[in-house]
């Protein structure tokens, strides 16, 4: 081997760049971690109304760690998403010491029982309002059918000037409404929105101006819907329920069930009471 300067000078010449590559390796690895590219700013975007600035600064404080370069943009964001109101976070570095952060907040729709709220999106989340909200009720899978049917449930009793204020969906996928004025409205499991179209325009050319009070309406039937006004407690005799019909009636005697509402129970909700805030935290150095 040693009479073989070929050899000897590719080996040479390897061992020459590997000690190269080494020692620029180390002076990049001391240049990135020193402190001299800190992270002097982080914007923060989005339409905040939940999102204060003193959970902005607690996050920045606690997990931002390290400097331009070196931050994990992964655990950064995690910890953006743990708050209670943020939908989707979104992080980019911005040269020289800027750190962008997008947050998309929840926007409440209803609640969900009386452990979380529910969004726009039909997504469940754990978080504190004081809103008056409607409350939805159904099994755990049925959350974004709820949120979607309820737009066009309310949209079709507003012509009515009914609101809702429980929408309820059985395991048996069968729908019940029930007014923010307390009336209950059976819709069943098919051709529910057909039915309660038929219903607002009743109610609202008829049984409106009655002036009377309306507590159960069953839209179940092929031809029509039945109503019954609320019984007196000191009232002994039976109350004949009163019919309203768009064609053929059939009113029913016996007193109708009230589904009882299964609810689908997530986790515990961690509350959290913000004010809005525009945020923008500045100053912040990292070593």
């Amino acid at each position: 081997m040693w009479d073989k300067p070929t050899l000897l000078n590719w080996i040479a010449n390897l061992l020459f760049a590997l000690s190269v590559v080494v020692m620029l390796y180390a002076a990049l690895y001391a240049v990135v971690h020193l402190p001299i590219f800190p992270l002097r700013e982080v914007k923060v975007d989005g339409q905040l109304s939940h999102v204060s600035r003193e959970q902005i600064k607690l996050i920045v404080d606690k997990h931002l760690k390290g400097n331009f370069f070196t931050l994990d943009l992964i655990k950064a964001r995690d910890a953006f998403e743990k708050l209670p109101w943020a939908r989707k976070v979104s992080l980019r570095r911005r040269w020289p010491d800027r750190l962008e952060v997008m947050i998309e907040e929840h926007q409440e729709l209803a609640r969900w029982g009386s452990i979380a709220l529910v969004d726009t999106h039909g997504e469940l989340f754990h978080a504190a309002s004081g809103s008056d909200l409607p409350v939805f009720y159904g099994p755990g899978d049925g959350v974004i059918e709820i949120a979607s049917q309820y737009g066009e449930f309310n949209k079709t009793l507003k012509r009515a000037n009914l609101e809702i204020a429980n929408l309820t969906l059985t395991p048996r996928r069968a729908w019940q409404v029930t007014t923010r004025n307390g009336m209950v409205i059976e819709l069943g499991r098919v051709e529910m929105q057909a039915r309660l179209d038929k219903f607002a325009s009743v109610y609202s050319t008829t049984i409106a101006g009655l002036n009377k009070k309306i507590a159960y309406a069953d839209l179940r039937y092929p031809n029509g819907f039945a109503v019954r006004r609320p019984v007196e407690a000191n009232k002994k005799s039976d109350v004949e329920p009163k019919n309203t019909t768009t064609s053929n009636v059939k009113a029913s005697d016996a007193k109708p069930s009230v589904i009882k509402p299964s609810v689908a129970k997530p986790s515990e909700i961690k509350p959290s009471a913000v004010k809005p805030s525009a945020i923008k935290k500045t100053d912040i150095n990292r070593a």
